[in-house]
């Protein structure tokens, strides 16, 4: 391996992003991401704050140029913010973008300081915009207290974009106010279909709602028209008439997007995945405290070495998830 060499997988695709699980703790706790009781990872298994940042730095060094802060809730860890201003230093020096995907709880405390580390987009995940089927996905989540989250990270000049789970039976009768809402704001809109990850209190299947369909229902009540734009994810986008929102769809089921993935998670307890739907893994916390960063650049090889192709993801009723690990161990 040379020093700093390009991060290119076995299929030969370029790895320009990383997401970053800071924690896999949450202060909500949505049906189709967890379970309403959690057992959670001790401290003295996380990372700790210089690692994170180590390893992160060590990925930018490399070619990645997009990282994502995510969890579980990434601001519930109290260091968070000091992280955010460590990498905001590399924004512009190998790092084209440092972005956050948060749930807004806490937004109002940290927007200000998240623009001044140079954070300028963030999405916000928000399921629904009525405050009682948001606290029944969240079981116990304010809706205004969310709002108002996502009021004060537009107001420090954070760009803001929403992102919803298409739940059946749930919130699929709420797409079309959203995405008005959205339209009104200038928020941009990505769509979810529910990811067959880790155990929790439902059957997804009962939940699953294609996004084939999300689409045709919304194309009869919006003018939509397909955008070429790319954030360096999974999405596929749609204009909005003549707004400046855009629509964005991931659909891992029925529009399967693996042929040009360009990212890597990295779990608050330093294990790297290639594929949100596989267990192969390597231990960068155990490299790092072993051999330093010459090891976890050794181990951050044999990861590009060993990346599948695409996921293999399925629901059916009554099915296992594709593996026990939740969303927000490996950073959703």
């Amino acid at each position: 391996m040379t020093m700093n060499a390009p991060l290119i997988d076995r299929h030969g695709r370029a790895i320009r992003y990383l997401r970053v699980s800071v924690t896999d703790r949450c202060d909500l706790r949505c049906r189709y991401c967890m379970a309403e009781k959690m057992t959670f990872l001790p401290r003295s298994a996380l990372l700790s704050l210089e690692e994170l940042a180590l390893i992160t730095e060590r990925f930018i060094a490399r070619g990645v140029t997009k990282v994502r802060l995510t969890g579980g809730e990434p601001l519930v860890r109290r260091d968070a913010m000091d992280l955010v201003r460590r990498l905001g230093r590399s924004v512009g020096h190998g790092l084209d973008e440092l972005t956050m995907t948060t749930n807004a709880t806490r937004l109002a405390d940290h927007a200000g300081s998240l623009f001044a580390a140079g954070v300028r987009r963030i999405n916000v995940s928000l399921d629904s915009l009525d405050p009682g089927t948001f606290r029944h996905i969240t079981r116990h989540g304010d809706l205004e207290q969310v709002l108002a989250g996502i009021a004060a990270g537009r107001a420090a000049g954070l760009a803001i974009k929403i992102n919803a789970v298409a739940l059946k039976g749930l919130n699929d009768h709420d797409l079309g106010d959203m995405l008005r809402w959205c339209v009104v704001q200038e928020h941009d809109l990505t769509l979810i279909e529910t990811m067959p990850v880790g155990a929790i209190d439902e059957d997804r299947a009962d939940r699953f709602l294609p996004l084939t369909q999300v689409l045709a229902d919304l194309g009869k009540q919006f003018d939509l028209r397909r955008d070429d734009r790319s954030t360096g994810g999974p999405a596929r986008y749609w204009r909005v008439g003549d707004s400046t929102t855009r629509l964005g769809l991931i659909s891992p089921l029925t529009g399967n997007f693996c042929a040009g993935c360009n990212r890597v998670r990295l779990t608050t307890e330093g294990m790297l995945y290639t594929c949100l739907g596989h267990d192969d893994s390597v231990d960068l916390k155990a490299a790092i405290r072993s051999g330093g960063l010459n090891a976890v650049d050794a181990a951050i090889d044999a990861a590009m070495a060993s990346k599948p192709l695409s996921h293999d993801f399925a629901i059916a009723p009554g099915s296992a998830p594709a593996h026990a690990r939740h969303m927000s161990v490996t950073g959703g």
